[in-house]
């Protein structure tokens, strides 16, 4: 079988593109770690853990979800593009899912690429949510998102909930938007709040044959234990892919 349809094989095992869940929003969390379980180097530095094959999985998931997530950890970091162009254009490369970055205090820079593709024609407009309360902290926030906006960005606050944006409240403001399938890609916190929230359907994890070591970066689940049900794995390249969803035995308040 040639690894196109493997890969097709293993997503469509694993994200059947009619879900039999009834959230609102249908979420997968994913992203690539390495043996000791790191996601980025020290001081949040981008890893390239991801082999190619894996990295192709990945954008064809991104195809197949209305909205792909990263925080502003991540958009600062790794100034990704989120979009699909690992693909040929008549083979899902077309079909790029909504940027949508988590930014409580709007740090998003105007030259993202994120921003520039947008601009350019060649990517769809960064979405941003932020906190509804945050003219009150910041004389500065509402200059901020003034500015943003006239770049093109669009910006949504929500409330906040423990002092982190509150995920319910942005479900519902995605769901509100037309987005019905979000793929959460990182970074770290984000991850944590999301394996947390007890909101996730779907986890694909990409393990990758690195040792990071003590200086990297992981996640976590605030000591709680996380349940899950397997699903499917695979060898794509050098790296293993693992799929599992929400075990239904699981409490509400754990996946």
């Amino acid at each position: 079988m040639a690894v196109k349809d493997e890969i097709v094989s293993f997503l469509d095992q694993v994200l059947p593109r009619n879900s039999e869940d009834h959230a609102p929003v249908h979420i997968t969390l994913t992203f690539a770690q390495s043996l000791d379980a790191k996601i980025a180097g020290r001081d949040g530095k981008q890893l390239i853990l991801s082999c190619k094959e894996s990295m192709v999985m990945t954008h064809r998931l991104r195809s197949r979800h209305d909205a792909i997530l990263v925080g502003i950890g991540t958009a600062l970091n790794d100034n990704p593009q989120l979009n699909t162009r690992l693909l040929a254009p008549d083979d899902g490369g077309q079909e790029i899912p909504l940027p949508v970055i988590l930014d409580a205090d709007l740090k998003f820079r105007l030259d993202s690429k994120l921003l520039c593709n947008y601009k350019a024609n060649k990517g769809r407009q960064p979405t941003v949510f932020t906190s509804i309360g945050g003219t009150g902290k910041d004389p500065e926030w509402g200059e901020r998102r003034e500015r943003l906006e006239m770049e093109g960005v669009q910006v949504i606050p929500i409330s906040s909930k423990n002092g982190k944006l509150d995920l319910n409240s942005l479900l519902s403001k995605l769901h509100r938007i037309g987005v019905h399938s979000l793929m959460v890609e990182g970074g770290a916190s984000v991850i944590s709040s999301f394996l947390q929230s007890g909101l996730v359907n779907s986890l694909v994890v990409t393990v990758c044959p690195t040792i990071v070591g003590e200086g990297g970066i992981g996640y976590d689940t605030n000591g709680e234990i996380i349940r899950l049900e397997y699903m499917q794995s695979k060898v794509m390249g050098r790296d293993t892919v693992m799929a599992w969803k929400a075990s239904e035995n699981a409490s509400p308040a754990h996946i």
